[in-house]
């Protein structure tokens, strides 16, 4: 899959899952560094916002607007992933005072292969959300075209609304 960066064509390691599918089995790590696989994260609906880097400034919005809003929705696990180290994104939480979202590092870059989101020209993975059910099904995902957009917040959460 294509996507662009300031409008140059980037591909990706291969073409993500797509809704219907089953998430793909990989591993992040966690602010406590434990690992965290993708059976972790079944029993409750999933928003993963995903983006190339958190010290970005679209990445910051797009991670700080998901945190503002994750207090509406009990029901749903919220997580960050970035390939960015676990202290980079402590360092970047604690200066943007962001307490409740949980924050994963792809720092092996094994949600990255297995969602064939990385993007290995950059080393990041492709800015995307992906809203997953509580048995692990994909129900929504959006994709980024141009890395320097904002995501579509308004789409993913109508999605989440009717998930619940």
């Amino acid at each position: 899959m294509e996507i662009k960066r300031n409008g140059v064509a980037e591909q990706l390691v291969g073409n993500p899952p797509e809704v219907g599918e089953e998430l793909p089995h990989f591993k992040l790590y966690n602010a406590d560094k434990q690992k965290v696989k993708t059976r972790d994260l079944l029993g409750k609906a999933t928003l993963i916002s995903v983006v190339p880097d958190i010290n970005t400034r679209v990445c910051s919005l797009q991670t700080k607007k998901f945190n503002q809003t994750m207090d509406q929705y009990q029901d749903v696990h919220f997580i960050t992933v970035s390939m960015n180290t676990l202290q980079e994104q402590a360092a970047w939480c604690a200066a943007e005072g962001v307490e409740n979202m949980d924050m994963m590092s792809d720092s092996e870059q094994s949600f990255g292969y297995e969602m064939k989101l990385l993007v290995p020209t950059a080393g990041v993975l492709a800015r995307s959300i992906y809203l997953v059910n509580a048995e692990g099904v994909i129900v929504y995902r959006q994709i980024v075209e141009e890395q320097t957009d904002e995501p579509n917040y308004l789409a993913a959460i109508n999605a989440m609304k009717k998930l619940l």
